[in-house]
């Protein structure tokens, strides 16, 4: 029996929509990473993008368990000698709430090229609406 290995040219990508209203923000990461990956599906296979689209809106609205919220921090390096810059959680929801979701799914992916290509596939909004209607979104 052979090990069948996807190929880039014969994947059919779907589009997922996740609402991220009062969900907890880490379970919502796992998910969306798996389904960008393609983990889910019985074709998946590590070094290639088999991965789906997925939309997630309300980001704004995510919930972090325990100290989180006050405890988290974002850091920035600008690249020259004391251009490091550290957010708190509560200043990112305010200024930039779909960061915290894409960080989120960021960190849960591998950290290599191929995954650098699968984060494009995640579209983050701050409220209800989005712009991939066309797309006909399945609502997870």
């Amino acid at each position: 029996m052979k090990t069948y290995l996807a190929k880039k040219e014969t994947v059919q990508p779907k589009w997922y929509l996740i609402d991220a209203e009062g969900k907890v923000l880490g379970r919502l990461a796992v998910k969306a990473a798996n389904i960008i990956r393609g983990r889910h599906k019985a074709t998946y296979t590590p070094h290639v993008d088999t991965g789906d689209y997925v939309v997630v809106i309300n980001a704004s609205k995510v919930v972090l368990t325990g100290k989180k919220e006050e405890a988290t921090e974002y850091m920035s390096f600008s690249g020259y000698v004391g251009g490091e810059k550290y957010r708190k959680l509560t200043e990112v929801r305010v200024k930039k709430p779909e960061f915290i979701v894409m960080q989120a799914v960021k960190g849960m992916l591998p950290k290599n090229r191929l995954a650098r290509t699968m984060l494009t596939k995640l579209r983050v909004f701050p409220g209800a609406t989005h712009d991939h209607e066309a797309q006909n979104p399945v609502k997870l």
